[in-house]
């Protein structure tokens, strides 16, 4: 899809199938193994077998390569593997990566997969302890001295601009933790399950970096999940209603670092998100009004606010109105502060059930989700649309 016109693959490819290993904080596994479970168990959904796949996508920072998942989980030759960069921001992408492929007949049946041990493993949210030298770490080496260390702070240096600008507390960002935990106490697969939270417990919980508090940071998790793609055609034949990819993007913005962007124009936006948005609404022809629900990459809860004012849900600074009324179904998974992080795909899966009909906070009469990636990084987005 062309930043400047809208491309055609709208339509040519759906989601057939999801499958996720448990969600936990230990999985006592491989990550290999957790791919591989996630991958059967995605397949197995989609009424396919190992023999059908002939194509892998996953992300960079993966230590599950595509040929080792291939032998392991049973699948035979490739014609076509790929991984996207940037972290969380890659998972939209990886979709659209499959897409493409099966739209161009590169491939027939596509799975994309993420797994890792985040939580018994390597944890992301501990920032950066030691990198060798690199064209792409050189922005980092800007702010480690000063003490930009994590995630955390990465993020809370737009957080404390964005309630700046619009003279908002930090309460604001608890509407975003108290919506997902509602959602994943209901959801049995959620970390959080059966554990709801209220503003006072947000106001409650302690500083991560001022203005992050706990309960504005997403979870660290161990697990696997894995989305099977093939063609609208095919996906008839399937014994699961497919998901159809209305519009897929990638976008970067202009002075984009990864998590670091502080030299832009301004900081309570999230440019990269706004590149993605216009292709998105451009490629599928809808807008903000057409849009059930919302899967929204809740890294930090700040950047949920700032993506539905991207998006044009909302004005400048009203995000957080907008979430606390329920104006528009959000997260119903729990997101990744309340059901698990999985860098974002879970979340697709869930816009997939949406679709379906089978979520466990089911959104009467879904037939379009609209899903992010991760901000603050090259991202990417979806919208996938009940097949008609």
């Amino acid at each position: 899809m062309s930043i400047r016109r809208a491309d055609s693959l709208g339509g040519k490819a759906a989601v057939v199938g999801i499958g996720a290993t448990e969600f936990s904080k230990d999985s006592g596994r491989s990550e290999l193994r957790l791919a591989v479970e996630a991958v059967r168990a995605a397949l197995d959904d989609a009424g396919l077998t190992p023999a059908d796949v002939d194509g892998l996508v996953t992300f960079t920072m993966d230590t599950s390569p595509e040929i080792t998942v291939a032998q392991a989980a049973g699948i035979g030759e490739l014609s076509f593997f790929s991984r996207v960069h940037y972290g969380g921001g890659a998972a939209c992408a990886t979709v659209q990566q499959a897409a493409l492929a099966v739209a161009s007949g590169i491939a027939d049946v596509v799975v994309c997969y993420r797994a890792f041990n985040e939580r018994s493993g390597r944890r992301f949210g501990s920032g950066v302890q030691w990198r060798e030298p690199t064209a792409e770490g050189a922005a980092l080496g800007w702010n480690l001295p000063y003490g930009l260390l994590t995630p955390a702070s990465w993020v809370a240096m737009a957080a404390r601009r964005y309630l700046h600008t619009y003279g908002l507390d930090p309460g604001v960002f608890g509407h975003v933790a108290v919506l997902d935990r509602r959602h994943a106490a209901r959801n049995p697969a959620a970390y959080f399950h059966g554990k709801p939270i209220s503003l006072a417990d947000h106001a409650a919980s302690r500083w991560i970096v001022e203005p992050l508090r706990l309960l504005d940071c997403c979870q660290e998790t161990d697990g696997g999940q894995a989305l099977v793609v093939t063609s609208v055609e095919r996906a008839r034949d399937l014994p699961r209603p497919p998901a159809v990819i209305l519009a897929a993007a990638q976008g970067a913005g202009r002075r984009q670092e990864q998590m670091t962007s502080f030299y832009r124009d301004g900081l309570t936006g999230l440019p990269e998100t706004a590149v993605v948005a216009r292709q998105l609404w451009r490629g599928s022809g809808l807008t903000p009004a057409d849009i059930d629900v919302g899967i929204l990459y809740d890294h930090f809860t700040p950047f949920v606010l700032m993506q539905l004012e991207e998006f044009g849900f909302c004005g400048p600074g009203e995000a957080g109105d907008f979430v606390a009324a329920d104006a528009l179904p959000l997260n119903t998974h729990g997101g990744q502060l309340g059901e698990a992080y999985l860098h974002g795909m879970n979340g697709i899966a869930e816009a997939v059930r949406q679709l379906r009909g089978t979520s466990v906070n089911q959104v009467a009469g879904a037939a379009r989700s609209l899903v992010t990636a991760g901000t603050g990084v090259p991202t990417s987005g979806l919208v996938l649309g009940a097949d008609e």
